[in-house]
């Protein structure tokens, strides 16, 4: 069920409610924590008054004390030591009446003094018994309680044990211990701790106001972060998702997405490797779209031929027409098969570029393996020789795709070959460039261009082509161009000043 809920709500909103949660467990356990200091705390001062009860109780049995004021008084006197820690310590006899009380003693040291019996009343002392009669009128107060909470304790099950509880109001917070006296398996009286104890409500209060604080702090700091993180990275993640979906629904509504390329962190970098991936996406689409819409046109022309001469071929009774109509059939027929099989090669090519990588090889290498090839083809059967030619290095190292670059080379020498009469030479020619840049030159001895502007043999299925219009499709020089773009080069088309054509590729050195 939660995992459902968080499903359906954004990151934001997720990490929110998430917080909220962490929070909220924090909190259940603060609570806990807060509640378990107060009778922690209560139960170290409570051992404390455990032990001075026990000790004073041992003293009254040893020294066999009588419970009545003058002996209690004078006990008192001579263990004071024992309670100098304590804010009160009272006696009651087993009638719970009270008849010792360190809050009516007079604890200046000189009351303890055997040799000084008469104490001068100056100011000082006048203070002391204004206090005095001040605290004995609270103690009063106090006893009204105790005096209620020591019945009880006589008739609880607690009885013979150490009883502890607390009494709080605005201003104080006071622990009190009882515990009965036994003297010869009889019980003569009871002592009753009384110790102010308002460092306990000190303390749950400091500790609480610190957690109140800390508390406040986080959620300033999950504001803030939340505020971040929704500014500038879920608001830009928001106008991607946008762009995707105007891409997506081929709509006209504008997007930021040049604003977030800018950004120097990872999201400008997704936002550029998606607007160019987009925009290549496009780029492939519309050239696929063209490549369909040029396929159709070229096919129709061979169509329309090959339907003519079929017409005509069966109503003529010439032989030597006839004859001549077959091999335009033939033709045609060759002409469309080699246009589908070119483009579906080159379709697939498309397809297998993107998934190639490009490493370091020998131009030259490359170009004499091609070179050897077509000249064990040519040389026999047209006498076409091919030279390869450099200008003295031995290695031309460049940044590919191996097939790909043979590819290129393969398709010029088509070319050129196309162009040429029989017992022609065809040159391929690499050198060094400045700015580290590699050449590599097809030169022939064919008719050259007719075109003042050569850009337009790179096009698809170029016009100007040789009469055995079979043997190509008129896209072997686009596709050496994309290819040659691919490897961050450019193409380049001239005619000879004498004779033929000169193709020149300039590909980066490494």
């Amino acid at each position: 069920m939660l995992s459902q809920f968080l499903k359906n709500l954004s990151i934001l909103k997720k990490f929110l409610f998430i917080n909220f949660l962490v929070f909220l467990v924090i909190g259940i356990l603060t609570i806990f924590y807060l509640n378990s200091i107060k009778p922690s705390i209560i139960k170290d001062k409570t051992s404390n008054h455990i032990d001075i009860l026990n000790n004073t109780i041992e003293n009254i049995n040893r020294h066999k004390i009588k419970f009545n004021e003058n002996d209690i008084r004078n006990f008192l006197f001579s263990t004071r030591f024992l309670f100098q820690n304590l804010d009160r310590v009272q006696i009651f006899d087993n009638e719970f009446k009270l008849i010792g009380d360190t809050d009516t003693l007079d604890l200046d040291p000189r009351a303890f003094s055997q040799k000084l019996k008469i104490i001068e009343m100056n100011d000082l002392n006048m203070d002391k018994i204004k206090k005095k009669k001040e605290k004995e009128s609270l103690s009063k107060t106090k006893n009204s309680f105790i005096d209620v909470e020591l019945k009880n304790y006589s008739i609880s099950n607690n009885f013979g044990k150490s009883y502890t509880f607390t009494k709080e109001d605005y201003d104080q917070f006071l622990l009190v211990t009882f515990k009965n006296v036994f003297f010869n398996n009889k019980n003569i009286g009871y002592l009753a701790i009384i110790e102010n104890a308002n460092d306990v409500k000190v303390a749950i209060k400091e500790r609480k106001n610190f957690i109140i604080r800390t508390a406040i702090l986080v959620v300033i700091v999950i504001l803030i972060f939340s505020f971040v993180l929704n500014r500038y990275f879920l608001k830009p993640i928001r106008n991607l998702v946008t762009f995707t979906k105007i891409i997506k629904d081929k709509s006209d509504e504008k997007s930021n997405i040049e604003n977030i390329k800018k950004r120097n962190d990872e999201l400008g970098i997704l936002s550029s490797s998606l607007d160019e991936m987009t925009n290549e996406l496009n780029k492939r689409i519309e050239t696929a779209e063209n490549y369909s819409t040029d396929l159709l046109h070229e096919i129709r022309n061979p169509l329309a031929s090959l339907k003519s001469a079929s017409e005509i071929i069966s109503e003529t009774e010439n032989k030597e027409l006839r004859n001549k109509l077959v091999g335009i059939v033939s033709h045609d027929v060759e002409r469309i098969e080699r246009l589908i099989t070119d483009y579906s090669q080159m379709l697939k090519d498309e397809a297998a570029i993107s998934s190639e990588r490009m490493r370091k090889i020998d131009l030259s290498f490359i170009a004499k393996s091609v070179v050897d090839d077509f000249n064990s083809i040519y040389d026999s059967k047209r006498s076409i020789g091919i030279k390869l030619k450099n200008d003295g290095a031995k290695q031309f190292y460049i940044l590919g795709i191996e097939n790909r670059i043979e590819q290129i080379i393969a398709n010029l020498l088509e070319n050129s070959i196309s162009f040429s009469e029989n017992n022609q030479e065809i040159i391929v020619e690499i050198s060094k460039k400045q700015n580290h840049k590699i050449s590599l030159v097809v030169i022939d001895e064919g008719i050259g261009f007719s075109e003042k502007n050569t850009d337009k043999i790179f096009n698809r299925f170029y016009s100007n082509r040789p009469e055995k219009f079979g043997e190509h499709s008129g896209l072997g020089l686009n596709i050496v161009k994309n290819l040659v773009e691919l490897h961050n080069g450019e193409i380049i088309a001239t005619n000879n000043k004498n004779k033929g054509a000169k193709v020149e590729i300039i590909l980066p050195a490494i």
